[in-house]
């Protein structure tokens, strides 16, 4: 009896990524891999690559923000699908792990997270559309209001519904994008003394956490300050995944991290105190040898400084993998295979990218192996700069060509 295609694959992915982290710390033994909770996209076979994410990392991030800010409640931000790593199941780790809190960008995110958490508390950043309040509470959300046409939307909505499902309201203390001026919070404060005002949380949103030495900083810290104090009696949200790392001063009641949760570095310029939750693998098409002098891809961008032999992976920019990364008298970005650090060379194409593997022994790689473009060895920070990128681009462009496996 033959076994499946789709099985066949799925134990060469299994091999292949065993063997390039026990070839990275030395050892001949297969690593143990974590058990996966869920597959989604086309089978391994029928696709170019592998998107894996490691849910258990992803909780364990979560855990580590929440012992960091406690007693602030560690909500999590889950836009824009998770920052590309897939909101329902993402959102369903995070709440088994005790999350209570959720927030996104849009309206159809919050329906969507409301089929995966019934029970949590849903934020929506980008506030309510004009006559849109009835959709919210529709969908058991609360949005996030940040201009006086808004908040008297809702007031009328809410007086007229009986609707007690709660907002936030946005006060902009310098970040100049969403948000109530100072002058209209100040103003508005009077009008919400009664216990029934419906706002449940107060929120700012700091421009320059991940620079802990801006001035910017301290003022947005010490505006918000005096918001909380014009609004007592009302949580307050202050801090992101960067701003949490400035202190006490920016935990408030409730912190909102977003990049820390899915592994990317939270304070630049030092060691990242996140572990990584995204694995990126690409299946090698074939293996060339190009003589020294001839060139590779599209517009002749790469020469061959000497014979070399060069692998084709089937990943591209059509996946997320932008063309931007190729080497264009920049710095090259990296493929780890078997464990090392591969320069990535000539234009990336839609569909493929092409991996100088000289240094390796001839027999590796080999047509059907897998290679790493991102993970442990090269983590999403590591990647974004080839780009032109940062963490939160890298992990968001990821296409939906990959065969997706979340595991724990």
């Amino acid at each position: 009896m033959t076994v499946p295609e789709r099985t066949r694959a799925d134990e060469i992915q299994a091999a292949a990524g065993a063997a390039a982290r026990a070839s990275a710390s030395g050892s001949s033994a297969e690593a143990p891999r974590s058990v996966p909770v869920a597959e989604a996209g086309p089978p391994v076979m029928e696709t170019g690559g592998v998107l894996t994410i490691d849910l258990a990392a992803l909780v364990a991030n979560w855990r580590d923000l929440a012992r960091r800010v406690t007693p602030a409640d560690c909500a999590a931000v889950v836009k824009a699908d998770a920052y590309g790593c897939g909101l329902a199941e993402v959102a369903g780790a995070l709440a088994r792990a005790g999350c209570k809190t959720f927030f996104v960008a849009h309206l159809a995110e919050a329906r969507t997270l409301r089929r995966a958490v019934p029970d949590a508390v849903i934020y929506v950043l980008n506030g309510i559309p004009p006559a849109g309040s009835a959709a919210f509470a529709d969908a058991r959300v609360r949005p996030v209001i940040g201009s006086m046409a808004e908040l008297v939307e809702w007031d009328a909505f809410c007086r007229v519904n009986a609707w007690t499902g709660g907002a936030a309201l946005h006060v902009d203390t310098g970040m100049n994008r969403l948000g109530l001026s100072l002058e209209d919070a100040a103003a508005l404060a009077p009008r919400l003394d009664s216990p029934d005002h419906g706002i449940a949380l107060i929120m700012s949103h700091l421009a320059c956490a991940d620079e802990p030495a801006h001035p910017l900083n301290e003022r947005q810290i010490q505006a918000f300050r005096e918001v909380r104090m014009l609004f007592r009696g009302v949580d307050a949200s202050l801090a992101n995944s960067s701003g949490l790392f400035l202190g006490p001063s920016t935990h408030c009641e409730v912190v909102r991290p977003g990049i820390a949760l899915y592994g990317g570095n939270p304070i630049p310029g030092s060691e990242n105190p996140m572990r990584p939750v995204v694995r990126l693998e690409a299946r090698v098409v074939q293996v060339r040898k190009v003589r020294r002098g001839e060139t590779v891809g599209y517009g002749a961008a790469w020469t061959a400084p000497r014979e070399s032999r060069i692998a084709i992976a089937a990943v591209g920019y059509g996946d997320g993998f932008l063309r931007a990364g190729a080497a264009l008298g920049q710095a090259q970005p990296v493929a780890v295979v078997v464990g090392k650090r591969c320069p990535i060379v000539g234009r990336i194409s839609m569909d493929l990218l092409a991996i100088d593997v000289t240094a390796l022994p001839e027999v590796s790689p080999r047509r059907g192996d897998w290679v790493t473009l991102l993970g442990e060895e090269f983590p999403v920070d590591a990647a974004a700069p080839f780009g032109g990128q940062i963490s939160y681009e890298v992990l968001t462009s990821l296409g939906r060509r990959y065969h997706r496996s979340w595991r724990s």
